[in-house]
Protein backbone atom coordinates (compact mmCIF):
# COMPACT_ATOMS: atom_id res chain seq x y z
CA UNK A 1 0.00 0.00 0.00
CA UNK A 2 1.50 3.63 -0.78
CA UNK A 3 0.91 6.49 1.00
CA UNK A 4 0.46 9.67 -0.51
CA UNK A 5 3.18 11.84 0.43
CA UNK A 6 2.05 14.79 -1.65
CA UNK A 7 0.15 16.49 1.05
CA UNK A 8 3.02 16.25 3.53
CA UNK A 9 5.60 18.37 0.99
CA UNK A 10 3.24 20.27 0.00
CA UNK A 11 2.71 21.86 3.96
CA UNK A 12 6.33 21.38 4.40
CA UNK A 13 6.59 23.55 1.65
CA UNK A 14 4.19 26.05 2.79
CA UNK A 15 6.40 25.99 6.11
CA UNK A 16 9.35 26.89 4.60
CA UNK A 17 7.89 29.10 2.54
CA UNK A 18 6.85 31.58 5.43
CA UNK A 19 9.60 30.81 7.69
CA UNK A 20 11.86 32.18 4.75
CA UNK A 21 9.63 35.13 4.08
CA UNK A 22 9.66 36.22 7.79
CA UNK A 23 13.51 35.73 8.02
CA UNK A 24 13.20 38.32 4.70
CA UNK A 25 11.44 40.78 6.36
CA UNK A 26 13.21 40.79 9.72
CA UNK A 27 12.35 43.99 11.77
CA UNK A 28 14.30 44.66 14.90
CA UNK A 29 12.01 44.96 18.14
CA UNK A 30 13.99 46.49 20.52
CA UNK A 31 18.07 45.71 21.58
CA UNK A 32 19.95 47.10 24.53
CA UNK A 33 24.11 47.54 25.05
CA UNK A 34 26.11 48.23 28.31
CA UNK A 35 29.67 48.29 29.40
CA UNK A 36 30.46 46.55 33.12
CA UNK A 37 33.50 47.27 34.74
CA UNK A 38 34.45 44.43 37.44
CA UNK A 39 37.06 44.06 39.77
CA UNK A 40 37.12 40.29 40.76
CA UNK A 41 39.25 37.43 43.13
CA UNK A 42 39.46 33.71 43.09
CA UNK A 43 40.14 33.03 39.28
CA UNK A 44 43.32 30.87 40.25
CA UNK A 45 45.92 33.53 38.92
CA UNK A 46 48.67 34.03 40.75
CA UNK A 47 47.76 36.64 42.57
CA UNK A 48 44.47 35.89 42.00
CA UNK A 49 43.15 39.95 40.65
CA UNK A 50 41.38 40.38 37.50
CA UNK A 51 40.11 43.53 36.37
CA UNK A 52 37.22 42.91 33.17
CA UNK A 53 35.75 44.82 31.02
CA UNK A 54 32.65 43.74 29.17
CA UNK A 55 30.44 44.73 26.21
CA UNK A 56 27.02 43.18 25.94
CA UNK A 57 24.28 43.16 23.23
CA UNK A 58 20.88 41.63 23.20
CA UNK A 59 18.24 42.49 20.60
CA UNK A 60 15.10 40.99 19.72
CA UNK A 61 13.41 40.19 16.45
CA UNK A 62 10.48 39.09 14.24
CA UNK A 63 12.58 36.60 13.55
CA UNK A 64 13.98 35.34 17.23
CA UNK A 65 16.97 37.65 19.63
CA UNK A 66 19.72 37.23 19.35
CA UNK A 67 22.74 38.11 22.92
CA UNK A 68 26.60 38.58 22.20
CA UNK A 69 28.94 39.54 25.02
CA UNK A 70 32.84 40.24 24.89
CA UNK A 71 35.07 39.61 28.15
CA UNK A 72 38.09 41.68 28.34
CA UNK A 73 40.57 40.54 30.84
CA UNK A 74 43.85 42.19 32.45
CA UNK A 75 45.97 40.24 35.82
CA UNK A 76 48.06 43.42 37.11
CA UNK A 77 51.97 41.28 37.77
CA UNK A 78 50.91 37.99 36.62
CA UNK A 79 49.99 35.82 33.96
CA UNK A 80 48.28 32.89 33.09
CA UNK A 81 49.68 30.31 31.21
CA UNK A 82 47.60 30.65 28.05
CA UNK A 83 47.03 34.26 27.92
CA UNK A 84 49.81 36.23 29.44
CA UNK A 85 48.90 39.43 30.97
CA UNK A 86 45.09 39.91 28.67
CA UNK A 87 43.07 37.78 27.81
CA UNK A 88 38.90 37.84 25.99
CA UNK A 89 36.65 35.94 25.62
CA UNK A 90 33.27 36.33 24.00
CA UNK A 91 30.01 34.77 23.21
CA UNK A 92 27.43 34.97 20.43
CA UNK A 93 24.06 33.33 21.04
CA UNK A 94 21.35 34.11 18.39
CA UNK A 95 17.92 32.03 18.45
CA UNK A 96 15.57 31.27 15.91
CA UNK A 97 12.08 31.45 17.48
CA UNK A 98 9.77 28.70 15.47
CA UNK A 99 6.59 30.87 16.70
CA UNK A 100 7.26 33.71 15.39
CA UNK A 101 8.81 32.22 12.05
CA UNK A 102 5.51 30.05 11.32
CA UNK A 103 3.50 32.45 12.86
CA UNK A 104 2.46 29.81 15.25
CA UNK A 105 1.28 29.62 18.57
CA UNK A 106 3.26 26.70 19.97
CA UNK A 107 2.94 27.61 23.39
CA UNK A 108 2.18 25.07 26.12
CA UNK A 109 1.85 25.14 29.95
CA UNK A 110 5.07 26.85 31.08
CA UNK A 111 6.43 26.74 27.37
CA UNK A 112 5.56 30.47 25.65
CA UNK A 113 7.69 29.54 22.55
CA UNK A 114 9.97 27.05 20.85
CA UNK A 115 13.54 27.95 19.93
CA UNK A 116 16.47 26.72 17.99
CA UNK A 117 19.06 27.98 20.00
CA UNK A 118 22.66 28.58 18.86
CA UNK A 119 25.89 29.73 20.38
CA UNK A 120 29.55 30.49 19.44
CA UNK A 121 32.48 30.78 21.94
CA UNK A 122 35.77 32.23 20.93
CA UNK A 123 38.19 32.10 23.43
CA UNK A 124 41.69 34.07 22.04
CA UNK A 125 44.99 32.28 23.34
CA UNK A 126 48.16 35.08 22.47
CA UNK A 127 50.78 33.02 24.74
CA UNK A 128 52.97 29.42 23.83
CA UNK A 129 51.58 29.21 20.53
CA UNK A 130 48.30 28.02 21.43
CA UNK A 131 45.90 29.11 19.04
CA UNK A 132 42.08 30.22 19.51
CA UNK A 133 39.84 28.00 20.81
CA UNK A 134 35.95 27.78 19.12
CA UNK A 135 32.92 26.18 20.33
CA UNK A 136 30.02 25.70 18.22
CA UNK A 137 26.91 24.71 20.08
CA UNK A 138 23.24 24.26 18.65
CA UNK A 139 20.05 22.53 19.82
CA UNK A 140 16.52 23.21 20.98
CA UNK A 141 15.82 26.38 23.29
CA UNK A 142 12.20 27.35 24.84
CA UNK A 143 10.92 30.50 26.75
CA UNK A 144 9.14 30.17 29.85
CA UNK A 145 6.82 31.48 31.57
CA UNK A 146 7.30 31.18 35.23
CA UNK A 147 5.17 33.43 37.86
CA UNK A 148 7.78 36.62 39.35
CA UNK A 149 10.36 36.11 36.50
CA UNK A 150 11.80 39.19 34.35
CA UNK A 151 12.31 36.08 31.57
CA UNK A 152 13.47 32.96 31.95
CA UNK A 153 14.89 31.08 29.12
CA UNK A 154 15.91 26.85 28.73
CA UNK A 155 18.64 25.84 26.20
CA UNK A 156 19.67 22.40 25.13
CA UNK A 157 23.15 22.50 23.20
CA UNK A 158 25.12 20.04 21.32
CA UNK A 159 28.89 20.96 22.09
CA UNK A 160 31.46 20.44 19.14
CA UNK A 161 34.69 22.17 19.18
CA UNK A 162 36.95 23.58 16.40
CA UNK A 163 40.81 23.04 17.35
CA UNK A 164 41.59 21.46 21.17
CA UNK A 165 41.57 17.79 22.48
CA UNK A 166 38.12 17.83 23.59
CA UNK A 167 36.13 15.63 20.70
CA UNK A 168 32.09 16.55 19.84
CA UNK A 169 29.77 14.71 21.38
CA UNK A 170 28.89 17.11 25.22
CA UNK A 171 25.24 18.35 25.68
CA UNK A 172 25.00 21.10 28.05
CA UNK A 173 21.61 22.48 29.61
CA UNK A 174 21.97 26.78 30.19
CA UNK A 175 19.06 27.82 32.25
CA UNK A 176 19.36 32.13 31.78
CA UNK A 177 17.04 33.84 34.03
CA UNK A 178 16.11 37.46 35.86
CA UNK A 179 13.90 38.47 38.83
CA UNK A 180 13.64 42.12 39.86
CA UNK A 181 12.50 42.72 43.64
CA UNK A 182 11.42 46.32 44.41
CA UNK A 183 13.21 47.59 47.31
CA UNK A 184 12.46 50.80 48.68
CA UNK A 185 12.92 53.57 46.07
CA UNK A 186 15.00 51.18 43.71
CA UNK A 187 15.28 47.70 42.21
CA UNK A 188 16.93 44.41 43.73
CA UNK A 189 17.90 42.77 40.40
CA UNK A 190 19.01 38.94 40.79
CA UNK A 191 19.56 37.46 36.88
CA UNK A 192 22.62 35.05 35.65
CA UNK A 193 22.82 31.43 34.16
CA UNK A 194 24.03 28.08 34.33
CA UNK A 195 26.34 26.39 31.96
CA UNK A 196 25.85 22.65 32.86
CA UNK A 197 27.73 19.73 30.67
CA UNK A 198 26.45 16.97 31.63
CA UNK A 199 28.35 14.00 30.35
CA UNK A 200 32.05 13.33 29.98
CA UNK A 201 33.71 12.84 26.50
CA UNK A 202 37.23 11.92 26.06
CA UNK A 203 39.37 13.58 28.46
CA UNK A 204 36.66 16.44 28.87
CA UNK A 205 34.51 16.17 32.61
CA UNK A 206 31.38 17.01 32.76
CA UNK A 207 31.16 20.35 35.03
CA UNK A 208 28.85 23.14 35.64
CA UNK A 209 29.33 26.56 35.66
CA UNK A 210 26.81 28.83 37.90
CA UNK A 211 27.57 32.76 37.64
CA UNK A 212 24.01 34.81 38.93
CA UNK A 213 24.64 38.85 39.59
CA UNK A 214 23.08 40.67 42.21
CA UNK A 215 22.76 44.27 41.52
CA UNK A 216 21.13 47.69 42.61
CA UNK A 217 19.36 50.05 40.37
CA UNK A 218 21.82 53.10 41.25
CA UNK A 219 19.60 55.82 38.87
CA UNK A 220 16.54 55.05 40.71
CA UNK A 221 18.51 55.41 43.54
CA UNK A 222 19.42 58.45 43.13
CA UNK A 223 16.26 59.52 42.10
CA UNK A 224 17.53 59.75 38.26
CA UNK A 225 17.01 57.40 35.20
CA UNK A 226 15.70 53.82 36.12
CA UNK A 227 17.28 51.06 34.10
CA UNK A 228 20.58 53.17 33.45
CA UNK A 229 23.40 52.61 35.77
CA UNK A 230 24.00 49.50 38.22
CA UNK A 231 26.66 48.17 40.90
CA UNK A 232 26.62 45.20 42.58
CA UNK A 233 27.96 41.74 43.15
CA UNK A 234 29.02 38.57 40.47
CA UNK A 235 29.48 34.91 42.23
CA UNK A 236 30.94 32.87 39.95
CA UNK A 237 30.95 29.14 40.96
CA UNK A 238 32.71 26.51 38.47
CA UNK A 239 33.39 22.79 39.27
CA UNK A 240 35.71 20.60 36.89
CA UNK A 241 36.71 24.00 35.67
CA UNK A 242 37.30 23.74 31.40
CA UNK A 243 36.61 20.19 32.06
CA UNK A 244 39.21 18.93 34.05
CA UNK A 245 38.18 16.83 36.93
CA UNK A 246 39.03 18.36 40.21
CA UNK A 247 41.79 16.39 42.11
CA UNK A 248 43.49 16.58 45.40
CA UNK A 249 46.64 17.30 43.39
CA UNK A 250 44.90 19.55 40.75
CA UNK A 251 42.32 22.17 42.33
CA UNK A 252 39.88 22.52 39.50
CA UNK A 253 36.63 23.69 41.68
CA UNK A 254 36.61 27.78 40.98
CA UNK A 255 34.70 30.21 43.99
CA UNK A 256 35.20 33.82 42.51
CA UNK A 257 33.53 36.98 43.40
CA UNK A 258 33.86 39.86 41.25
CA UNK A 259 32.73 43.90 42.62
CA UNK A 260 30.92 45.34 39.01
CA UNK A 261 29.58 48.29 38.04
CA UNK A 262 27.28 48.21 35.00
CA UNK A 263 25.99 50.67 32.44
CA UNK A 264 23.33 50.54 29.90
CA UNK A 265 23.53 53.11 26.92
Amino acid sequence: MKTNKRPLIIGLTALLSTCVTNLAQAELNWHSESLTYGYGQGYEVDPDTVHTITFEHASDWSWGDIYFFMDNNWYPGEQTYNDGHHSIYSELAPRLSLGKLTGKDLSFGPVKDVLVASSFEWDKNDKNGVSDQINYLVGPGFDLNIPGFDYFQLNFYYRKPDGGAVPSGQWQITPVWSYTIPMGSTNLIIDGYIDWVVNTKGSSHSNLLFNPQVKVDLGMLMGSEANRIFTGVEYSHWTNKYGIKNSTYFDTNQDAFNLFVKMNF
